[in-house]
């Protein structure tokens, strides 16, 4: 009876920042997701694997609590840093990719995009009131963690 609540984001913007500030930053994945709102843990698997755990978000007489696992790979000459699912890790499957390119001196280009897959142990008729009231969620959730990381490159720009 559970379902599963798929969401897409993609989004571009350019920050005043260099370029191998906004890498290093976004590959040091523990740095990184202290950006994020509502982490409750994040829990290091090795190999570059991280297991997410949201705080539980209520929903009427509904708690649901998003876990998931991630493996990291990136290439700075190419400017990329990638995220995979981690088989069996939670009940959540997300993947994405930050592309980035200096496009003049001390500014970055960046590009994020995610796509998820949140599973949710509850009645199928749920996911009609449920599944846009989470995509809202989550994308408002990526968009204060997009916002807290511009304020962080704009202090690292400063020096």
């Amino acid at each position: 009876m559970a379902f599963t609540v798929p969401i897409k984001m993609k989004m571009s913007f350019t920050v005043a920042c260099p370029f191998e500030n906004v890498f290093d930053s976004l590959a040091d994945v523990p740095y990184s997701a202290d950006h994020f709102p509502k982490v409750k843990e994040l829990v290091d698997l090795g190999g570059e694997r991280y297991r997410w755990e949201m705080e539980k978000i209520g929903l009427d007489r509904y708690f649901i609590q998003t876990v998931y696992a991630s493996e990291y790979t990136w290439d700075k000459e190419e400017g990329w840093i990638a995220w995979t699912p981690v088989p069996g890790e939670g009940n959540a499957r997300v993947t994405g990719r930050w592309d980035l390119k200096e496009i003049a001196e001390g500014k970055t280009k960046v590009s994020f995009e995610t796509d998820a897959e949140l599973d949710l142990p509850l009645p199928s008729i749920a996911k009609i009131l449920l599944a846009p009231m989470i995509k809202r969620q989550f994308e408002e959730l990526v968009n204060e963690y997009l916002e807290n990381l511009k304020a962080t490159w704009k202090e690292l720009a400063k020096g």
